[in-house]
């Protein structure tokens, strides 16, 4: 079998969790995204607060800890995204990843606190880590092997056969293992395997 393949598989692997969520809100069902025609198994469906319900708690949540001065933002939900949620100022939207929530459900007024944020401050900073701290938002998403893109390129090392998986081309990488003290070894310097 493919390197690449066996590397994908292992990314991918893991149990579909099932969940019965949002019962005491109104709730939309949210379709299935259609299969790709690849390994990526088929995210699980499940039961998403509709747009009219994000709305709502959007309210609620700049009510309670903003004091209702948050403009008003596009919310909508992304089947394409990986990651838990996005706010573009320019468009003052805020997007709710479909695949993210179906694994963690709960997160979703976790998710919609963060990008609220985000409306007073654009980065990561320190003022942003002090409001999410105040209003109880978390700073970084749940990962889960769902959640991550496939290697694009694998590296091994030669010396001991462990494998790296990487998104991008390796130029000058030897084996973190193999090498002393960290340093580059060309004695145990990473070969890409081909297809």
């Amino acid at each position: 079998m493919d390197a690449r393949i066996r590397m994908k598989q292992k990314y991918l692997a893991g149990e579909d969790p099932s969940y019965d969520l949002f019962a005491t809100i109104q709730s939309v069902t949210v379709p299935a995204i259609p299969d790709s025609g690849g390994d990526e198994p088929n995210p699980i469906s499940a039961q998403l607060p509709s747009l009219p319900e994000l709305f709502r708690l959007f309210g609620v949540i700049n009510r309670r800890y903003f004091q209702g001065t948050l403009p008003e933002a596009k919310i909508s939900y992304s089947k394409r995204m990986l990651i838990a949620g996005s706010y573009t100022p320019v468009k003052m939207e805020i997007k709710i990843g479909i695949r993210y929530h179906r694994l963690f459900p709960s997160e979703i007024d976790d998710t919609l606190k963060h990008e609220m944020i985000h409306i007073l401050h654009p980065d990561h900073n320190r003022e942003f880590r002090l409001e999410a701290k105040r209003i109880g938002a978390s700073l970084k998403a749940k990962s889960h092997p769902q959640l991550r893109k496939p290697p694009v390129y694998i590296y091994v090392c030669p010396r001991c056969g462990k494998e790296y998986p990487r998104q991008k081309r390796l130029r000058m990488a030897s084996c973190g293992a193999c090498s002393v003290r960290g340093k580059f070894d060309p004695r145990c310097k990473l070969k890409r395997l081909t297809r």
